[in-house]
């Protein structure tokens, strides 16, 4: 269950670290209460947010920025050796998706990988998921690209890769549909990303994304 009290939307405004901790701290409790077998994400890239979750007793952090908008992120990764999902974005959530560019993006997004993953290794993190960052300072072209190559991330950097598409824009602005009609659009590149080598489904829809895993794996399954 990934749980986030800051919004990472185009155009958003982060809110202040306080709230953040005010807002994700009792429904953490609540979660571990009820669910002691729950294994919890926090959505965050603020150092104070993630230490105070893990010590609260959450397994996962997931960095929208991979460590860059909080340079003491990485330190608090390494102390509680947890699982850090690190995911690739070009400018902050503010500005991400103006005039997003890059000489060409899969080798551009390989490239900044292979630097966290240096960066990783000389502090000891050991346990992260990439994340290329569907929507994140992208073009829809930007993640049809990534999507169709996403095997490579886990061929190069031998890694568990994540893919969030859920009812983005990439499904919106292709099929003219608003994000609540995109359930069967987000299911269509569920499949696709299943199939060119995702291991972890960010989604909103549990039941279609259960299924469509549960699909592909039967037809892996296939000799």
């Amino acid at each position: 269950i990934d749980i986030g009290a800051n919004s990472s939307r185009p155009g958003s405004e982060p809110v202040r670290v306080e709230r953040e901790l005010e807002l994700l701290t009792p429904v953490v409790r609540a979660i571990r209460e009820k669910h002691e077998d729950a294994v919890l994400s926090i959505d965050t890239f603020r150092h104070r947010v993630a230490d105070e979750m893990l010590n609260e007793g959450v397994h996962i952090i997931n960095d929208i920025s991979a460590g860059d908008d909080d340079p003491e992120m990485l330190g608090v990764i390494a102390q509680h050796k947890a699982t850090y999902i690190a995911m690739h974005k070009q400018g902050s959530t503010r500005d991400m998706q103006r005039s997003p560019e890059y000489d060409d993006v899969l080798s551009d997004v390989h490239a900044y990988f292979s630097e966290k993953a240096d960066q990783f290794s000389k502090l000891g993190i050991t346990e992260y998921v990439i994340d290329p960052g569907f929507g994140f300072g992208k073009t829809v072209e930007h993640n049809y690209q990534l999507l169709k190559y996403l095997q490579s991330f886990s061929d190069v950097f031998q890694r568990p890769v994540l893919a969030g598409i859920s009812r983005k824009s990439m499904i919106n602005r292709v099929l003219g549909v608003k994000p609540s009609e995109a359930l069967n659009g987000t299911t269509v590149l569920n499949t696709v990303a299943l199939m060119n080598g995702a291991h972890i489904l960010r989604v909103h829809d549990v039941k279609e994304a259960v299924e469509a895993v549960k699909l592909v794996s039967a037809l892996n399954g296939v000799v």
